[in-house]
This record gives C-alpha cells, structure tokens and sequence, in this order.
C-alpha cells in the first residue's frame, strides 16, 4: 500500500491546465472521446476485414497475423514513451500529432496494394496510437478536476472504449460487405479531421509545465521497444521457420535479454519510463498479468473465430460482425456486476472466476467441427467467455492503480494497456504458430487439394488454438488465485482512472 508521502501526494488537487467551471469542458470530452474511438476502433475493424483483404492482397495465412500483430506491437510497445513525450512536450502537440498521423497512416493503408505497405501502415498506426491514447486521457484528468464531473467524464469515455470495440466488430462488417475493406482503414481519416478541428477549436493554447518534472529515459525506451519487437517477431516466425529454427530461438533469446537488461536499468535510472514500484506490488502484479492473459485470449477468440465463421460457416463480413455481439453483451453485463461483488469479497473471487468461466466457454469452442452450426455452438461459447471476460477483466484494469502516488498514476494508466497489447501480440504470434503446425499435421497423409481436406484441417487448427487459449485462461485462474488478496481493498479515490484501448 501506499507510504504517507504517497498518500499526501495522492490526496492533493492535481495541476489543471482547464479550470474546473470551463464552459468548453464537455466539448473537450467530445473532443477527446473522438479521438479514443478512432483508437478502439482499430482493435477490432480490421479483423473482420482481414479475410478479404488477404484474399484480396493475396498474402498467405501465415503472413495475416501481423496485419494484427503489426498494430498491437507498435502500440503496446510505444505506450509509455507516448505517456512521456506528452508530460515532456505538452498534451494538445502530442494530440494533434497523433490524430494526424494515424489519419495518415491508416489512409496509406486502405491504398496498399501489397501485403508489406499495409503491414507497414498497420504499425504506423500503432506509434501514432501510442502518442494519441496517453495524451487524451492526460487531457481528461486535467480537465475534470471536480470528483463528480470527473467520474461523470471517465465513466463516458470509457463507454466509449468499452463499447469501440463492438462498433469496430458491425461496422467493419458493413464496410466490407457494401463498399470495401480499404473503408475499414479510410474510415479513421474523416473521424480524425472532426477531431482535429475540435482540438483547435477547444482544447487550450498553452499549459502550465512544471520545473523538475520527469525526463525521457532514452536507455530504458530502446531496451523495451526492442526486447518486445524481438520477442514477439520470434514467436512470430515459428510460424514458417519451425521453433528450433536459428532464426527463432535467436529473436526471443535477444527478446529476453533486453527486456532482463530493460529492467536493470529500470532500477538504476532516476527517470525511469516504467517505475519498478508499480509493477512489484503484489496486487498491481497480479493485475497486469490478468491484463496480460486476458489480452491474449481476447485476440485469440476474435482473430481465429472470425475465420471460422467465414470459411465454415460461410457468413459475409456484415453477419460475422454481428455474430460478434453476444460475447459483447455478456462481457458489458458481467462488467457491471463485477465491482459490486469487489465491494463485497474483493478481487481474487470475482478475477479467478472470470477466468474459468472464460476456460468453459473456450472449450465449447473446441468442439467446433466443419457442420457445427452459429446456434448451436458458437453461440453459447460467445455468452460464456464474454461473462467470464467482463468478470475478470473490470476488476483487473480497476486494480492496476490500487497504492499508486499521483506521480505514478499515469505510468499505471499507460503500462496497464501496454501489458494488454503486449499480452494479445503474443498470444496471436504463437497461437498463429500453434494453429499453422496444427494444420500441417491434418493434412499428413491426405489429398491437399482436396477442399473437404483443407477445410477440415483449417478447422483442426482453430479448435487448436481454442483450447491452447482454454489454457491460457486456466494459467490466468491459477496465478490471479494466487497473487490476489483476500477481502475488499480501499482504493484512493483520486487515482487516475484506468481505460482499457
């Protein structure tokens, strides 16, 4: 928990740059609420685009994870660094300049013409994401100061990043379906420009800087952008080049020493870009791991379910956005329900619960065959995981600031996102691997240009990753059982929210 410095330091008003009575706040948050959609968006539009796409571009499956990937990692990975260069820079430049460039980005992708440009505009959406995401919720907190329009602020924008996702889902779908892929990308260009507009119009000029505040950690930014691209670029390449390949092991072994060598430095920097303080406390720790974990099964379910739904099932982009929305429902109810039972018993019930209930519905997917119907089987494994998600993954993002001081609030807010990207870019690297090795096995011994072959092999390798993601939700239950406390905690209640990108 926290010392008393801390916590005076937690209680204190926190600097504003807006005036609490602004007559321009709730623009600001229309404003900045904008800007997060085009964010979220992206977490999940393109996944339904993305079998058309591939068709289109003509890339081969082993390549269509890093149309995902390339996003996560960049955005995970740059998360921290955006949180900073917005404290060192100012919050409106860093707004601007990330609006802008994933406006730019994301129109270069929707033009590509070849798999290596749109990978290349994907990861471009992620840097610029990374500046974009930290510098909004910055501009909230300064500009609710008042408790009760604060909460009001935070609890409407993190609707809207709760609810994106599911909007990225149906609109992707339609997108698709009546104009074409390429809109699923086009689409962020004329959101952003709204809000660009909006930010010249009413965010502040100006913003008072205070003297001796943090400073950019140049060693640990270059040790953790390189230790994750190594790592997840590893596990990527297991997919074509084999798990003992040279090529394979000799990424994630750099991948680990740089994130080992990261942290050292971490505990030796008098400016560290991740705080030691925040991640080695046993709730927070515990917490980021969920984060973690849930990620992973999260890009798991939509990456390989959307293609199970396309390819089986037969169902056109539109149909598979909306099939989406039943695990949607369920995780928004079970969110809400989860901080009651927090009040009530903490958080090691109501996470580790999630977490299995989360299991179950992952091995209803598993036995998904090639004349399974959407009613009959993935229907109810979407209601299940959804509750188990919305179950554990309220508490968890809500224990992440658990003891921070305010001048760690916000490095909780950015590494509690990082984790999750970082968790999902894994996972989808080594599921796709996993799914890959899964299908080449089914087709030993078979015609492979039999199409009943392929398919049932295809099928093979989804229900593969479903119940390698069964387990990653089991490995969740078993470490947040363990590391989680007993009992109700107190949280500060001027703790910078947490919101989920």
């Amino acid at each position: 928990m926290t010392s008393t410095t801390e916590t005076d330091r937690a209680t204190s008003a926190p600097p504003a740059s807006v005036s609490t009575g602004h007559a321009r706040r709730w623009l600001i948050l229309a404003v900045v609420a904008l800007a997060q959609l085009v964010v979220v968006l992206d977490a999940t539009i393109v996944n339904i685009a993305l079998p058309t796409a591939q068709a289109d571009l003509g890339f081969g499956n082993d390549d269509r994870q890093w149309i995902v990937t390339g996003y996560a990692l960049a955005f995970g990975s740059l998360l921290l660094l955006g949180g900073r260069l917005a404290d060192l820079f100012g919050r409106k430049p860093l707004f601007l300049v990330g609006l802008i460039g994933f406006a730019a980005a994301s129109a270069v992708g929707g033009a590509a013409e070849g798999f290596g440009l749109l990978v290349t505009a994907r990861a471009a959406q992620g840097v610029f994401g990374a500046m974009l995401a930290p510098a909004a919720l910055s501009l909230l907190t300064v500009t609710f100061t008042d408790g009760r329009e604060r909460g009001r602020a935070f609890a409407i924008f993190g609707a809207i990043s709760g609810g994106g996702g599911a909007i990225g889902l149906i609109l992707g779908g339609a997108l698709t379906e009546y104009l074409s892929w390429r809109w699923c990308l086009y689409v962020n260009v004329p959101i952003a420009a709204v809000a660009v507009v909006g930010a010249l119009l009413f965010l502040p000029r100006t913003e008072p800087r205070e003297k001796g505040g943090p400073r950019l950690d140049v060693p640990g930014t270059v040790l953790s952008v390189a230790g994750l691209v190594s790592l997840v670029y590893g596990l990527g390449t297991a997919e074509t080049d084999g798990w003992t390949s040279a090529t394979t092991l000799g990424f994630i072994a750099a991948g680990v020493v740089l994130l080992a060598a990261f942290v050292l430095v971490e505990l030796r920097t008098a400016h560290p870009l991740l705080p030691m303080r925040v991640v080695t406390d046993r709730v927070r720790g515990g917490a980021y791991l969920a984060v973690a974990l849930i990620g992973g099964g999260m890009f798991g379910v939509f990456l390989f379910l959307t293609y199970f739904m396309s390819t089986v099932l037969g169902f056109d982009p539109l149909p598979t956005g909306v099939a989406f929305l039943p695990m949607i429902v369920g995780l928004m109810i079970s969110a809400q329900l989860a901080p009651s039972l927090v009040n009530r018993i903490g958080l090691k019930v109501p996470v580790t619960a999630g977490f299995l209930i989360g299991g179950a519905g992952m091995l209803v997917f598993v036995s998904l065959g090639v004349d399974s119907g959407y009613w009959t089987h993935v229907f109810p494994g979407l209601v299940i995981v959804g509750l188990g998600l919305g179950l554990a993954i309220a508490p968890a993002f809500a224990a992440a600031t658990l003891g921070v001081g305010r001048e760690d609030a916000g490095v909780a807010s950015a590494a509690v996102n990082t984790f999750q990207q970082i968790g999902g870019s894994i996972a989808t690297a080594v599921l796709s691997a996993l799914a890959a090795a899964a299908a080449t096995d089914a087709l030993v011994g078979v015609d492979p240009s039999d199409p009943a072959a392929l398919l049932a092999a295809s099928v093979t390798s989804y229900t593969t990753v479903f119940a390698w993601s069964a387990g990653i939700f089991a490995v969740g239950a078993v470490l947040c059982g363990l590391l989680l406390p007993h009992g109700a905690i107190e949280q500060d209640p001027d703790a910078a929210p947490v919101i989920a990108h």
